[in-house]
């Protein structure tokens, strides 16, 4: 019989669980809205949570976990996407707190929260939940484009963020302010299931912008964690705000500059740690960037070499061993360095490298913003052509921007065209889509051979 596992890691009803608007939501308060959004759902064994509201997020999915309903996290919400879950799972609703343009049947997130009543609701016996329970499906985009979901069971969720919480040991109550969705799987485990069950409490807001980063910063008590992505805290940086007090920064979902660690943990005085993961495994390693270019494991977790540079996850929370498509140099005592995706090695005029060195080189450059290589088609002989890249960098022209990336790079791959715009097509959790990155060269690689300011 699988063991029973509490909803949430703190069971006293007057301990806080999340804060909006500057408002403590207590665990009473949570439990109850939980019951009433839970009453509320229509028949149907998947949902797709669809709220903008963290707090709201965190409701609807622990009430579809008590309504035995499974919660799906897409990697996109395109339209495509959404036909192909629904073929799928012809039983699949979204839970909306606002306008939604999802092609799905929709239920509306029950008006009026338990925290703005009076009297406060009488506590109930904390819900429990069998660990082996499949409570979240989330999904990757496969080499088709068709979603690959991934099972997660509730007793792998609390094993991983067990895992997550005792390395990073942060004090009970600490604040989670997040920039990225609770949607998606950094988000997912690192602000909704930290704050369940890590003995945190979670932000209801969605910063995206320095400065609303800054206000929700200074509206939650200390002490507080900012979750966050490289993209969001190179413009944090950029704009000069005085950010309040944080005991620790957290970051994922794109290869972070050693600059921009030292820069940050400068400013902030707090460490910032980097997470490293995938859908399919969920967090397994972290390292301190700043200070040192080695991962390691979460606890439990090892990683079993299958070929060159390649490795298999295996232990810890991961229900199985599961590949992954970084390439790995394992350090002994469970640490080891990345290399970056396997998938982005380049191979040009018989010379290799990777995507990640080329845009780690391309971003360190003083007065680079943004900016991203473009690696066309492979050739039979799995070499490309001309790489092209994309850059944010207001004080730079093309060609002395070219001159100076020609002092860091083997000329054989730089780039052509080199693109400055405005801004990059980054997504809400501060990835570059492939598929955005395609449609940007189709657009500029027409006069390959010059440069362009396309601002």
């Amino acid at each position: 019989m699988s063991p029973m596992l509490p909803l949430l890691a703190q069971e006293d009803p007057r301990a806080v669980l999340a804060w909006r608007a500057g408002r403590p939501i207590r665990v009473a308060d949570f439990l109850a809205d939980v019951d009433r959004v839970a009453q509320a759902m229509p028949e149907g064994d998947h949902v797709l949570n669809a709220c903008q509201d963290r707090y709201r997020v965190a409701v609807g999915f622990a009430a579809a976990v008590l309504r035995g309903k499974i919660n799906l996290l897409p990697s996109t919400r395109t339209a495509d996407a959404i036909r192909r879950l629904r073929e799928a799972l012809p039983d699949l609703f979204a839970l909306v707190d606002g306008p939604s343009d999802l092609e799905l049947p929709r239920m509306r997130y029950p008006e009026g929260d338990a925290a703005d009543a009076a009297p406060a609701p009488p506590p109930r016996p904390m819900p429990r939940i069998q660990a082996d329970r499949v409570v979240a499906k989330v999904c990757t985009s496969g080499s088709t484009g068709a979603p690959l979901p991934h099972d997660k069971t509730w007793g792998s969720l609390v094993a991983c963020i067990g895992a997550g919480r005792d390395r990073l040991g942060l004090p009970p109550g600490t604040t989670l302010v997040g920039t990225v969705p609770a949607q998606h799987m950094y988000g997912f485990e690192s602000t909704l299931l930290m704050a369940l069950h890590g003995g945190l409490a979670l932000s209801g807001a969605h910063p995206f912008y320095p400065a609303d980063i800054v206000e929700e910063l200074a509206r939650v008590p200390e002490p507080r964690m900012l979750v966050s992505t490289p993209v969001h805290l190179r413009a944090l940086l950029a704009s000069g705000l005085d950010i309040p007090p944080l005991a620790m920064v957290l970051c994922a979902t794109a290869p972070l500059a050693v600059e921009l660690a030292r820069d940050i943990e400068a400013r902030t005085g707090a460490p910032l740690v980097e997470i490293y993961g995938s859908t399919e495994t969920g967090q397994i390693a972290t390292r301190r960037t700043a200070r040192t270019e080695a991962f390691s494991l979460l606890r439990g977790v090892e990683l079993v070499p299958v070929s060159e540079g390649l490795a298999m996850a295996r232990g810890g929370h991961l229900l199985e061993p599961t590949p992954m498509h970084d390439l790995i140099e394992p350090l002994g005592g469970g640490d080891f360095r990345l290399h970056g995706r396997s998938a982005d090695m380049v191979n040009v005029a018989g010379k290799r490298s990777s995507l990640a060195h080329l845009n780690h080189q391309l971003c360190s450059i003083p007065g680079v913003v943004d900016g991203a290589f473009f690696a066309p088609e492979r050739g039979p002989d799995d070499a490309v052509g001309r790489l092209m890249a994309f850059v944010v960098a207001p004080q730079w022209t093309p060609r002395a921007l070219r001159q100076a990336l020609r002092e860091r790079i083997d000329p054989a791959f730089l780039p052509r065209p080199l693109v400055l715009l405005r801004q990059l097509p980054r997504n809400a959790t501060g990835k570059l889509p492939q598929a955005a990155l395609a449609a940007l060269a189709a657009r500029h690689g027409e006069s390959v051979e010059a440069c362009h300011d396309a601002r």
